[in-house]
């Protein structure tokens, strides 16, 4: 079956529209270091562009993928992430309020370095899961993976 051209311009359209709505994943801890023995903050930045949203941790829909954010790094100790209050919108595909984050958005952290600690950086693996969403669509849900590292002193 051979396909028309406009068949293939709105697939190229939707493709390019899809992977130009990425959303971003960053992460810091404060200071940009942690002192041997002690704690420092930190977040995880997930920032939305106009147009979309991700389901909150609590999106309050049994068919809508909560947002997730896993924390892990050797020979630390992570508490948290805290994750935000969504907004209640209600959309197209939905009879009722889905729970959801827009714009940027931080879920704070706290890493704690025991005294005993080798070495002097600190390497922490983010890994946030998110579904997307205008509103008539949701995408399929995605992970992105980060590294945040912080000097020990």
């Amino acid at each position: 079956m051979r396909m028309r051209s406009f068949e293939y311009l709105f697939a190229v359209l939707i493709l390019g529209i899809v992977s130009t709505y990425g959303q971003s994943v960053s992460g810091s801890i404060t200071g940009g270091s942690v002192t041997r023995g002690g704690s420092a903050k930190g977040s995880i930045v997930l920032t939305i562009p106009g147009g979309l949203h991700v389901n909150s941790s609590r999106p309050a829909s049994e068919y809508a993928i909560p947002t997730t954010v896993r924390l892990s790094g050797a020979g630390v100790r992570i508490s948290g992430p805290t994750f935000p209050r969504g907004v209640n919108r209600k959309f197209q595909f939905s009879e009722n309020t889905i729970n959801v984050y827009e714009g940027t958005v931080r879920f704070p952290f706290t890493v704690t370095v025991p005294t005993g600690f080798k070495g002097d950086t600190v390497r922490l693996r983010a890994v946030v899961r998110y579904q997307a969403c205008t509103d008539e669509v949701c995408y399929p849900p995605r992970n992105k993976e980060i590294t945040i590292t912080a000097r020990v002193r």
